[in-house]
């Protein structure tokens, strides 16, 4: 609590989701380097708890080259059996080579467009939408424009970028604004 304003309740399980939401959890990011790990970690998390996810960030981050792009679509079939091995991941097969097959796909669409994140803020015109939510129940767990970005990325060779993932990352990365109305974090744009 902080001058009588509450944090979002998912938030409190734990110093280390406190600190995710607080300081990242929505906040808007330009970088394609960024919302890359983001979409990873978002589809590393499917079936499991976010605070998994985040405990295992570096990780990832050491495994798939800090995010680099160009670097983990040049990924070997090799270095991806290889990190099967690897305790500080997600040991599936599928997911782990989902990033190098997602990596191809945003490095296209940064060809394309000019940056990924040129290709996912056309969605929205470049504004972020903001949920009015009260209560944790009213939020969704996708919408119309994450099974929209989810159908385009599938078309483009994308894996584990289901509607309910994508709305995820698109919360974490601000192009929704879901941080409860009366949240310490919540910003009106």
């Amino acid at each position: 609590m902080d001058n009588g304003k509450i944090r979002c309740p998912w938030a409190e399980s734990s110093l280390l989701m406190q600190a995710y939401h607080d300081s990242e959890w929505g906040r808007i990011c330009h970088d394609d380097q960024y919302l890359f790990e983001m979409l990873t970690l978002e589809g590393a998390q499917a079936g499991l708890s976010w605070q998994s996810i985040l405990q295992r960030r570096e990780g990832y981050r050491q495994a798939f080259h800090r995010f680099q792009i160009h670097k983990v679509a040049e990924m070997t079939d090799k270095e991806l059996e290889a990190l099967r091995e690897n305790p500080g991941i997600i040991r599936n097969r599928l997911k782990i080579y989902s990033v190098r097959k997602n990596a191809r796909v945003v490095q296209a669409l940064a060809w394309e467009w000019g940056s990924f994140d040129a290709w996912l803020w056309h969605f929205t015109e470049g504004k972020p939408i903001v949920g009015h939510w009260k209560t944790m129940a009213e939020v969704p767990a996708e919408s119309d424009l994450s099974r929209q970005i989810s159908r385009e990325l599938k078309k483009r060779g994308a894996s584990f970028v289901g509607p309910v993932i994508i709305y995820s990352f698109l919360q974490a990365v601000g192009i929704v604004n879901d941080h409860l109305e009366g949240c310490l974090c919540r910003k009106d744009r």
